[in-house]
């Protein structure tokens, strides 16, 4: 006869892994989409971030000079908790780099809007990018597409304009950047003035604006049997009684804003702009290529994610691997203000499904830091805490395998269940034992202790599918007892 007492061996758990692992378990499936290839002629990746460190080389510079020289108890680099450098700062860094003041300011800038370095209020640090600089090319070419993103940032614009039509061209670039894409080679500014005219035009209509300034009333037609004058013309007709010209933004208005957008671009490093034309620089190509095939990725899912609310969305990414899961997410995210992503994402997460809810803060991980404040509101709700925590804990530097340190025992308890709870509704029954690893608890026993305490609203359904699963006789029993005494409220 075999006892019936179950042995310590086969109740001990293995080494935990960190938690942050845990949610991964649903994205290992192989998507079937095949990887797109960049158009021909494009670099490859390591001569690419080989680019890109040398245009963002001043921005690595300043930034570790900064590493080292305000550390703690060494230096404050804000003055005013906006990312601004203090003037005194300014000053050390440009004596001791061979800088201006102008220049650090610039090169500090940059390295902001890069990744390289993080402001968190009246404090600095450097981003994760700075320390993988060297040694990962992704790192970099994230980075320099992280500026590119920012190019309105990085160039200031005119003075003298409305900010709503510079938040116009600024809406337009994508068509215009696209057109040089696909054009693979120069194009003279009238073409690209006549696009980014067409193009503000269609947002002016999609808004349904009235155009400004006074506007003439139509000419009332003659009285039944009244001949019109000799030679009369409708107030609103062209030459020769050509249709009315459609009212739409003018060369005059648009041409120094499109300067200014392409100073910009040329600026970071996406075109080179001279002589009446721009050209596309390889890596300004390859940025658009990118985003160009995160949409068409996007559109050609099977939940047609562009259009997709978050909760739809989330589900057509539950069976991709975690970079095509990140494509479709930017791509999603691209085409909406972050404002209502970010809420819509926060409500996708509040939902039943916790398989949804880990998707949602992966995608807030894709937003980053405009979420910030967002996913600090929600610390307060418990469904949400560990997730928000954990989430925090990433975008304030900590490695992702660490990140976990910051929650409490209940807290990562709680996290355990919810992520089951997603197995268990999703995934495979393996996948559901070898969860067992991520418990924070070193032993079974002390595990259905904390899981009972926990009050999970899923925790007998954890439980019971736990119990079908693990292979283990004894193992199964126990946690089908723990099961029961969570229903009956025993202890």
């Amino acid at each position: 006869m075999t006892s019936r007492i179950p042995r310590d061996s086969r109740l001990r758990l293995v080494r935990p892994r960190p938690l942050a692992a845990a949610p991964r378990a649903m994205n290992q499936r192989r998507s079937r989409r095949p990887a797109p290839r960049p158009p021909e002629g494009t670099p490859a990746p390591a001569e690419l971030a080989g680019m890109a460190r040398s245009r963002l080389a001043g921005a690595a510079r300043v930034a570790r000079w900064a590493d080292a020289a305000l550390r703690p108890g060494k230096g404050n680099a804000t003055s005013d908790g906006k990312a601004t450098l203090a003037d005194a700062t300014a000053e050390w860094a440009g004596r001791e780099l061979g800088l201006t003041s102008a220049q650090v300011r610039a090169e500090w800038d940059t390295a902001r809007l890069a990744g390289l370095v993080e402001v968190h209020g009246d404090s600095a640090r450097p981003g994760w990018r700075l320390r993988a600089w060297d040694r990962d090319d992704t790192a970099v070419l994230r980075g320099w597409v992280a500026l590119f993103d920012a190019w309105s940032l990085a160039h200031p614009e005119p003075a003298g304009h409305e900010p709503a039509a510079v938040a116009e061209v600024v809406s337009a670039m994508p068509q215009v950047l696209s057109f040089l894409q696909l054009s693979a080679g120069p194009v003279p500014v009238e073409q690209l003035l006549d696009l980014l005219q067409q193009r503000v035009g269609e947002l002016r209509t999609e808004r349904c604006e009235i155009p400004y300034g006074p506007q003439r009333e139509p000419a009332s037609p003659p009285a039944p049997g009244t001949a019109s004058p000799a030679g009369a013309v409708s107030a609103d007709a062209g030459p020769e009684g050509a249709e009315p010209a459609e009212a739409g933004p003018k060369d005059a208005e648009l041409a120094p804003l499109l300067d200014w957008a392409l100073h910009a671009l040329a600026s970071v490093g996406a075109l080179t702009y001279g002589a009446g034309q721009a050209t596309l620089t390889p890596l300004g190509s390859w940025a658009v290529w990118v985003k160009l095939e995160q949409i068409c990725v996007a559109a050609q899912s099977p939940a047609g994610n562009i259009e997709a609310a978050a909760e739809d969305m989330l589900r057509g990414c539950a069976q991709l691997r975690p970079n095509a899961a990140r494509a479709e997410y930017r791509a999603w995210l691209a085409a909406r203000p972050v404002g209502s992503a970010v809420t819509e994402l926060l409500d996708a997460a509040r939902g039943e499904d916790a398989l949804l809810r880990g998707l949602a803060f992966e995608a807030l991980r894709v937003v980053g830091a405009p979420a910030e404040p967002d996913v600090r509101a929600v610390l307060d709700e418990s469904t949400l805490r560990p997730y928000a925590l954990l989430w925090l804990a990433e975008h304030d530097g900590a490695d992702p395998e660490d990140a976990h340190e910051v929650l409490t025992r209940e807290e990562a308890t709680w996290l355990w269940v919810d992520t089951a709870a997603a197995v268990a509704d999703h995934g495979e029954a393996p996948l559901l034992v070898r969860h067992l690893e991520s418990a924070v608890q070193p032993t079974v026993p002390a595990l259905l202790d904390e899981v009972r305490a926990v009050g999970h609203p899923r925790t007998v359904q954890v439980l019971v599918a736990l119990a079908a699963a693990h292979p283990d006789p004894a193992l199964a029993k126990a946690v089908r007892r723990a099961a029961f005494q969570v229903h009956t409220g025993g202890s």
